[in-house]
């Protein structure tokens, strides 16, 4: 599924340069469960961000399902991520005006399929309507749709954040310190689900500075200084 080969990120102000990613090798297959952890300033958010085609490499290949987007250009990778990619942050980014069912159809709102179309996802209003329902189901806050986000607590709006990243059915959820502002009940509870969705067949690669999280996914990925120095796949 994602191919990464000889990754580099540097960046260059005042004539200084830094090296934020070097040499970064990683092979993900569908259906996994990826933690990534490391140091503060160790490139793991750098990495998140190259995968989620937010932030552009200076050097090596990224192949996703065989597919080089290193030959995209902003408009087709903008398609690529609305087709593929969802979402999840340590700050929620919820629309304060909007109640939580309208915030998660957004992850419909915005879905396009790589041609630039409006995807299946999006179609009928019955369809949206009802997928929104389910992914709201699946976290727990069905019975919030009507609520807004300041009515909710961290945990709850953490959870409608990740309803609107699974809405249309991405192929990749890519989760960045997902638990970072949450209490330890909260954060478990998220951790659950993200788990849930794994063993459901979701691929999610997740940040992490919690090594209780990182246990929870399949494979943990440490870096260091912009590198990744180990690679293990959990005892089962």
């Amino acid at each position: 599924m994602i191919h990464l080969e000889n990754i580099q990120r540097r960046y260059v102000s005042d004539e200084v340069e830094t090296t934020a990613l070097a040499d970064i090798d990683l092979h993900v297959e569908a259906g996994e469960f990826v933690a990534i952890m490391g140091p503060s300033g160790c490139g793991k958010s750098t990495l998140l961000n190259t995968l989620g085609t937010v932030d552009r490499p200076t050097g090596g290949k990224y192949l996703f399902d065989d597919r080089d987007l290193a030959a995209l250009d902003e408009k087709a990778l903008a398609q690529f991520r609305g087709a593929t990619l969802g979402f999840v942050f340590q700050s929620f980014n919820l629309i304060d005006e909007l109640t939580i069912e309208e915030n998660v159809a957004l992850g419909l709102a915005y879905r396009k399929d790589d041609g630039g179309k409006k995807s299946g996802a999006g179609k009928g209003i019955g369809d949206r309507r009802a997928r929104v329902a389910a992914a709201m189901d699946k976290v727990g806050i069905a019975h919030r749709a009507r609520h807004y986000p300041h009515q909710l607590s961290g945990g709850q709006q953490q959870r409608a954040a990740i309803a609107r990243a699974i809405v249309g059915a991405p192929k990749l959820i890519l989760a960045d310190e997902p638990t970072g502002n949450l209490d330890t009940a909260n954060g478990e509870q998220v951790m659950n689900i993200l788990a849930g969705l794994n063993d459901e067949g979701a691929t999610i690669i997740m940040v992490t500075h919690s090594p209780s999280h990182a246990d929870m996914a399949k494979r943990r990925i440490d870096m260091l200084d912009g590198r990744i120095v180990a690679s293990a796949a959990r005892a089962l």
